[in-house]
C-alpha cells in the first residue's frame, strides 16, 4: 500500500533524483545538511506527526510470492495487525499506529525504489519496522542515521547487522545467529565438553557466526580442535575430523548440505554413543526428506541423525505469564491462529517476534512523545525546532531501556541486539523434542528433567580419553613363581646345611665342600633376582624401579657367575691332575681354586661397575598404540610398559654375554675332557657337563623368547623365573642329589673301595711308590681313584673268565668213566687254574701259581695212551683221556696266558700255542699296577 501522491511524478523526478544522491551520500558516510524534496526528515519540532492520533508506521518486507523469504512476510501479517488492534484495546496510548506495507521483493535494487517510494511520495514515517532479507535490511539500515529514522526488523538474523558502528539505528526483536553462540557454549560447559571442532559451510552467514563462536570459545576457554570448511561436498572435511579425534561436532551450514553431512557421518561411523553433532535449529520440519540428495537412504539418515542438538530462538515463550497484551503467549498463539486461518496463510516462526516489535515501537513512539512534551513545556520559545540529532538520540536512548515481557519472553536490547531465550531440541526417534533453554538476559541454562536423551551410557566424551594403562605383572602369576622360587631357595638352603654337616665325611670332603658352599649360593643368589624381576611401577616408585634395574642385573650376574664359576673350577682340578702326562705329584688345594672364582667375579664387577659409571640403566617408558577398553566404555587403552634401559644397551648385554658365553664354552671344554673320568666323589664332570648344557639351552631359548615376548611383561617375567628356576634347581640337584643318595644308601661307599692293602715286602720293594700312594690319599686321592676304577674292571673280568672255566670243567664231566681219570690226573691241573682267583689275596700268588704249573706230571704221562681203548670207535675217541689230555694241553696254556696279562701277571705278548712247560715265568709289574692290584 502507498500513501497519496501531492506532486506529480513528473514534478518529483528531479527531487528524486537528488534523493538518491542524498542517500548514496550517506550510504558513503555523508550526513545530508538538509533535505528540501519529499518529506523532510531532518526538522521534528514543529512536525504535527508526532501529535496526530494516527501514526505511521513504514513496514519493509517480501510481499510478493515469487520472492524469497515471501512466506515470512505473509505469516507476518496478521500478527501485525493483531499486534495493532490489542494496542488499541488497551486504551494506553493516545495515538494508534498505522502500517504502510512496502514491498522490497528481497532484491537490493528494488528494495532500495521501495524505500525512496516511502520517504518521497509517502506520509511522513516515525519509525521503519520490517527489514527480512539480509541484503536488502543492510542497504537500508546502513543509512538510516541520515534520515533521523530508527529501524526495528522481526526477522534479519544475520550477524552483520550487529555492527552498531555501522549500523547505529537498527535493532531487532529476533535475537541474532550470534546469539546462539553463547548459549551453545553454556550447554558445552554444563556437560564438562572442553574440546570441540567446528564444520561450517562456505557462506558469509555462516563463516561469522562461526568466527563470533571461536571468539565465545576461546573466552570459556574450550578447545578447537578442528575447524573445517566445505563448499559441496563434505565428506573429505568431516573424515579430517574423525582423524582428528573430534567428538563434539558444532556444525553451521543449511537443510541441503545437512542431509550430505549426516550421509558422510553415517558411512563413517560418525554417530552413535561416541559423537555429538550441534546443528542450526531453524530448519523446516522433514527437512531430511525435503533436502535428501546423497546416496543415502532416509534410514540411514535417520540413523545418524539421531541425538543430534539443534540451537534456535524461541519463537513464543514456554511460560504461563500474561506479557503486555494481557495475554499469555498460549492465548495470543490461539488468536493469532485464528486471524492466519482465516487468511489463509501459513505460520511463520517470526510472528512472535513482530507482534512483540509493534508493541516495541509502541511504547517507544508513546515514551518519546511524552519527552518532547516535557522539553517543550520548558522552552520558552515553543515555536522553535530540536535538533535532529536530539531526537534521534532519543529515540535510540528509549529503544535501549526497553523492557518488558511478551509473548516471546523479556524484550530487552543491548546495544541494539534482543537479550532473547535460546531454545535446544534433540532429534528423538524421528522427531525433534525440546530439552531446555537458555536465557540470555540471566545468563541460565535450564535443562529440561529426563528428556534429554543419548544413545551411550551417558553424555559422550569430548574427545577419545586416554587412559594410560601399565602392563604389570599379574599377582598371582607372582605369587606362584615366588612360591616356587622359595622352595627353591628352600632346597638350596637344605643342601648347604647337608654339606656343612657333612663338610668332614670323604665323601663330601673329596669333593670340595668349600666350592659347593659356592654353588649354593650362586644358586640362592640367582633365585633372588626373580622376586626383583616380578616388581614394576605398580608396586614401586620410578627411582626405586631405577634402583632395581641396577640391583637385579647385579645379583643375577654375580649369581651365575659363582655358581658355574664353582664348578668350572673344580672340573678344571680334575682335568689338571688326569692329564698329567708325566704322572707326577700334583696337588691343587681349595685355595687356589677360590682364586680362580674370584679372578671371575672380578672381571664381572669390572664390567658391572664400568657400565655403572659409564651408562646406568634407567626407566623407560615405552607407549603402544591405542587399544579398545575391554569393559565397553567409551574410553581408549594407551598401554605402557616400563624398561630398563640405556643409552648403548646394545654394547653392554654383547659384552656381558660374550664374557658368559665363552666362560660356558670353556666348562663345556672342561666337561668333555673329563668325560671319562668316573670317580663320583671326586669328579662332577658328568652332571656338570649335563648342567652345562642344560643351562646353554634354556638361556638361548629363554633369551630369545624373552626378546620376542617384550610387550607381554607376564610372558617374559614368566619365561626368565621358569629359566633361572629350572637352571638353578637343576644345577643343585645334579651336585648334590648323587651325594644325598650315596650317603643314605651306603655311607662307607666313598672309603671302602679306596682302602690300599699294602704288605710289607711291597712297601720295601718300592717305598717310592709307596710314598706317593700316600701322598696321593692326602692330597691328590683323584689319580687312586682312577687306578681303583681299573681295578674294578678287571676283577670283572676275572669272575666273567671264572664262568668260562667252570663249563669247561663241567663238559670234562659229562662221562662217568671219565671222571676218575680226570680227577686223578688232572684235579690238580683244573685247581691250579681256579687258583688264580685267589691271586690278589697273597703277595706270591702268581709265582705259586707258575710253580704249580709247571710242576706238573711228565710229558710222556700227558701223552701216554690206554692200550685197551685203542680199538674203540671215533666217537669214544673224541672222550678219550688222550683226547682229554691233548684238549688241556692246550686250552689251559691259552686260558692262563689270557688270564695273567689282563691282571699284569705276564707279558701279553706270550704265545696261546706255547706249552705249559715252557711258559716264562711271570714279569714284575711296574709299581703303580702294582698298587693297582693289591688294592682288589
Amino acid at each position: 500500500m502507498r500513501g497519496s501522491m501531492a506532486p506529480s511524478r513528473r514534478d518529483c523526478r528531479w527531487e528524486m533524483i537528488f534523493l538518491s544522491g542524498c542517500l548514496l551520500l550517506s550510504v558513503l558516510g555523508f550526513q545530508p545538511t538538509a533535505a528540501k524534496v519529499c518529506n523532510d526528515y531532518t526538522r521534528h519540532g514543529l512536525d504535527t506527526t508526532w501529535y496526530s492520533k494516527d501514526v505511521p508506521i513504514m513496514v519493509l518486507m517480501p510481499m510478493n510470492e515469487s520472492a524469497l523469504m515471501s512466506s515470512i512476510s505473509q505469516g507476518i501479517e496478521p500478527a501485525v495487525q493483531l499486534a495493532i488492534q490489542h494496542i488499541r484495546e488497551s486504551k494506553q496510548y493516545s495515538f494508534s499506529l498505522i502500517t504502510k506495507i512496502y514491498d522490497t521483493e528481497c532484491d537490493n535494487a528494488k528494495g532500495l525504489r521501495a524505500f525512496f517510494d516511502a520517504i518521497c511520495y509517502g506520509p511522513k514515517h516515525l519509525m521503519i519496522f520490517g527489514g527480512v532479507c539480509p541484503s536488502v535490511t543492510s542497504i537500508i539500515a546502513e543509512s538510516l542515521e541520515g534520515w533521523n529514522l530508527v529501524q526495528l526488523s522481526f526477522a534479519a538474523t544475520t550477524p552483520v547487522l550487529a555492527d552498531k558502528k555501522k549500523y547505529p539505528n537498527f535493532f531487532r526483536t529476533v535475537p541474532s545467529d550470534n546469539a546462539v553462540n553463547p548459549a551453545v557454549v553454556k550447554f558445552l560447559n554444563y556437560y564438562n565438553w572442553r574440546r570441540v571442532g567446528t564444520l561450517t559451510q562456505d557462506v558469509q552467514r555462516f563463516s561469522e557466526v562461526r568466527n563470533d563462536l571461536t571468539n565465545e570459545l576461546e573466552r570459556a576457554n574450550i578447545q578447537i580442535a578442528d575447524t573445517e570448511s566445505f563448499s559441496n561436498d563434505p565428506c573429505v572435511n568431516v573424515k579430517k575430523l574423525k582423524d582428528n579425534d573430534v567428538r563434539i561436532i558444532i556444525g553451521q551450514f543449511d537443510e541441503n548440505l545437512a542431509s550430505k553431512v549426516f550421509c558422510c557421518a553415517y558411512n563413517l561411523n560418525m554417530y552413535g554413543s561416541k559423537y555429538q553433532w550441534i546443528i542450526p535449529g531453524w530448519y523446516q520440519g522433514n527437512w531430511w526428506e525435503q533436502a535428501n540428495s546423497t546416496n543415502c537412504t532416509t534410514k540411514k539418515l535417520l540413523t545418524a541423525m539421531n541425538g543430534y542438538i539443534s540451537v534456535d530462538f524461541e519463537p513464543l515463550s514456554a511460560k504461563k505469564t500474561k506479557g503486555i497484551s494481557g495475554r499469555t503467549p498460549e492465548e495470543y498463539e490461539k488468536e493469532y491462529n485464528r486471524e492466519r486461518e482465516q487468511k489463509g496463510v501459513e505460520s511463520s516462526k517470526f510472528h512472535g517476534f513482530a507482534y512483540d516489535g509493534i508493541w516495541v515501537i509502541a511504547r517507544t513512539l508513546s515514551r518519546v512523545m511524552e519527552l518532547l512534551h516535557q522539553k517543550q513545556r520548558h522552552n520558552i520559545y515553543r515555536n522553535a525546532t530540536m535538533d535532529d540529532h536530539e531526537v534521534g538520540k532519543m529515540v535510540l536512548d528509549v529503544m535501549n531501556e526497553t523492557n518488558f515481557f511478551g509473548v516471546t519472553g523479556q524484550v530487552m536490547f543491548r546495544n541494539g541486539e534482543r537479550m532473547g531465550t535460546i531454545k535446544f531440541t534433540q532429534f528423538q526417534e524421528g522427531e525433534e523434542v525440546k530439552v531446555g533453554e537458555y536465557n540470555a538476559i540471566a545468563d541460565i541454562l535450564d535443562l529440561t528433567n529426563n528428556t534429554i536423551w543419548f544413545p551411550g551410557v551417558g553424555p559422550p566424551k569430548d574427545r577419545t580419553f586416554v587412559h594410560p594403562q601399565r602392563r604389570h605383572i599379574n599377582v598371582p602369576l607372582y605369587s606362584i613363581l615366588s612360591t616356587i622360587t622359595i622352595l627353591g631357595m628352600l632346597m638350596a638352603g637344605a643342601f648347604l646345611f647337608f654339606n656343612i654337616k657333612n663338610r668332614n665325611h670323604r665323601l663330601i670332603k673329596m669333593s670340595s665342600p668349600y666350592m659347593n658352599n659356592l654353588i649354593i649360593l650362586g644358586g640362592m643368589l640367582s633365585y633372588t633376582s626373580i622376586f626383583l624381576f616380578g616388581l614394576d611401577g605398580s608396586f614401586v616408585s620410578e627411582k626405586e624401579f631405577e634402583t632395581l634395574c641396577t640391583v637385579r642385573t647385579w645379583i643375577l650376574t654375580v649369581g651365575y657367575t659363582t655358581a658355574f664359576g664353582a664348578m668350572f673350577a673344580k672340573t678344571w682340578r680334575v682335568h689338571a691332575i688326569f692329564k698329567n702326562v708325566k704322572m707326577k705329584k700334583k696337588i691343587i688345594k681349595d685355595q687356589k681354586l677360590l682364586i680362580i672364582v674370584g679372578g671371575m667375579l672380578l672381571i664381572d664387577l669390572c664390567i658391572l661397575i664400568c657400565w655403572q659409571i659409564v651408562d646406568p640403566l634407567k626407566r623407560t617408558v615405552e607407549e603402544y598404540s591405542l587399544e579398545a577398553d575391554p569393559q565397553g566404555r567409551d574410553i581408549a587403552i594407551r598401554p605402557f610398559l616400563e624398561h630398563c634401559e640405556n643409552t648403548h644397551m646394545t654394547i653392554w648385554l654383547g659384552i656381558v654375554y660374550a664374557y658368559k658365553g665363552l666362560l660356558m664354552l670353556f666348562g663345556c671344554f672342561l666337561a668333555w675332557e673329563t668325560r671319562n673320568v668316573s670317580i663320583p666323589a671326586l669328579n662332577d664332570s658328568k652332571y656338570i657337563g649335563m648342567s652345562v648344557y642344560n643351562v646353554g639351552i634354556m638361556c638361548i631359548i629363554g633369551a630369545a623368547v624373552s626378546f620376542l615376548t617384550r610387550d607381554q611383561p607376564n610372558v617374559q617375567f614368566c619365561i626368565v623365573a621358569l629359566v633361572i628356576i629350572f637352571c638353578s634347581t637343576i644345577t643343585l640337584c645334579l651336585v648334590f642329589v648323587p651325594k644325598l643318595i650315596t650317603m643314605r644308601t651306603n655311607p662307607d661307599a666313598a672309603t671302602q673301595n679306596r682302602r690300599l692293602k699294602f704288605t710289607q715286602n711291597q712297601k720295601k720293594e718300592d717305598s717310592k711308590t709307596s710314598t706317593s700312594v700316600t701322598s696321593v690319599n692326602q692330597a691328590n686321592t683323584s689319580r687312586l681313584d682312577g687306578l681303583q676304577a681299573d681295578n674294578h674292571r678287571l676283577r670283572m673280568r676275572i669272575t666273567e673268565l671264572d664262568k668260562e672255566l667252570e663249563e669247561v670243567t663241567m663238559q670234562l664231566q659229562d662221562t662217568p668213566e671219565k671222571t676218575p681219570y680226570i680227577k686223578q690226573n688232572h684235579y690238580q691241573d683244573v685247581n691250579n687254574i681256579l687258583s688264580i682267583r685267589n691271586f690278589t689275596d697273597s703277595k706270591d700268588g702268581e709265582k705259586s701259581l707258575l710253580k704249580n704249573h709247571l710242576e706238573q706230571k711228565p710229558q710222556a704221562q700227558w701223552g701216554s695212551v690206554d692200550p685197551s681203548r685203542i680199538n674203540r670207535g671215533p666217537q669214544e675217541d673224541i672222550n678219550s683221556p688222550e683226547h682229554i689230555q691233548r684238549r688241556l694241553s692246550l686250552q689251559l696254556p691259552i686260558l692262563h696266558h689270557a688270564y695273567l696279562p689282563s691282571i699284569g701277571g705276564v707279558d701279553a705278548s706270550c704265545s696261546p700255542n706255547s706249552s705249559p712247560a715252557s711258559s716264562p715265568r711271570h714279569r714284575h709289574m711296574p709299581p703303580s699296577y702294582r698298587v693297582m692290584v693289591s688294592g682288589l
